[in-house]
């Protein structure tokens, strides 16, 4: 299989990468530095870009069957609009045959209220918030424009190693907070590339 990461040089991207490259597939990488990607393989290829820049999603886009969205930032003090932009860009560029991942968090969407009693009044409000802002704004883009997809909740996440053992939810009735590693949301992207189970859904993923 032929998968596209945008966001590979860390946390659920750089998983991504070593999970589906284990397994057998192609991976094409779009990076910003690809010096910054830790890993090399013969089925790895690396393209040089933005995520907000049109062009170069398109290029990574091009011939994958499954694009994966794990785009992340550590930067709560500025307007954040990159979750977005790259929504945009995907729907422009994605054909309806192929199915796009995308990872948000647990906060987003209808998932908000549903993390502990601090992410939920503290940390969501207050230092998350114009990161959830533009994730809120990345999910709408997605359900409206693009025409296979799954968006993917995490809840806080570890770097503990991959399980394979985890609760995939979309009825988050009596959710409040969980943890899950990098490395199993890793695990559940790539067994959605290869028999996708929610196309259309938003499970949270939790231990």
């Amino acid at each position: 299989m032929k998968i596209a990461i945008i966001g590979a040089t860390r946390g659920i991207g750089l998983a991504m990468a070593q999970v589906a490259l284990a397994d057998g597939h192609e991976v094409t990488a779009l990076a910003r530095v690809p010096d910054r990607l830790p890993i090399t393989h013969p089925r790895l290829r690396v393209i040089a870009g933005d995520a907000q820049d049109p062009d170069a999603i398109a290029r990574v886009v091009a011939g994958q069957e499954v694009v994966c969205d794990c785009l992340g930032t550590a930067n709560v003090t500025k307007t954040i609009s990159m979750f977005s932009r790259c929504a945009e860009n995907l729907a422009k560029a994605l054909k309806r045959e192929q199915l796009l991942i995308a990872v948000t968090g647990m906060g987003a969407g209808d998932s908000k209220g549903h993390g502990s009693w601090l992410y939920d009044r503290v940390f969501l409000p207050i230092v998350l918030r114009r990161i959830y802002a533009d994730k809120d704004r990345q999910e709408r883009i997605i359900k409206s424009k693009v025409a296979r997809w799954i968006i993917v909740r995490p809840g806080f996440l570890t770097n503990g190693p991959r399980m394979g053992r985890y609760r995939a939810l979309t009825d988050l009735r009596g959710i409040h907070g969980g943890r899950i590693s990098r490395a199993d949301v890793a695990g559940f992207m790539l067994s959605q590339a290869k028999s996708p189970q929610f196309i259309g859904k938003t499970p949270l993923l939790i231990y």
